[in-house]
């Protein structure tokens, strides 16, 4: 499942930049993840790291659209093909995920 931004959203920005995969932009009045680009964090910290920064806690795992370990996975080997130290990772089942705490 990818995570979203729920309407508590308060704009403040901080969650953009934590993205491993740039899938946080400035919507018309909150923030928004791109579905497509979300990994949930998965390959890249043990968390969302959007809701870590979060002042409010609205970036949360939708419920529509539930997807596995593997999937996420998949999908940041993907958008990350030059990434060495992330294929060496997956390779070994050795990858940071909220799913392995």
């Amino acid at each position: 499942m990818s995570t979203y931004i729920t309407e508590d959203c308060i704009n403040c920005g901080a969650c953009e930049p934590e993205c491993p995969n740039e899938a946080i932009s400035e919507g018309d009045e909150i923030y928004v993840i791109d579905p497509e680009l979300c990994t949930e964090c998965v390959g890249f910290y043990d968390h969302e790291a959007c809701q870590a920064v979060c002042p409010v806690e609205c970036c949360l795992p939708d419920p529509k659209a539930v997807e596995t370990e593997e999937q996420l996975l998949s999908r940041a080997l993907r958008l990350h093909p030059d990434d060495g130290e992330l294929k060496k990772k997956a390779t070994a089942n050795d990858f940071p995920s909220r799913f392995r705490k």
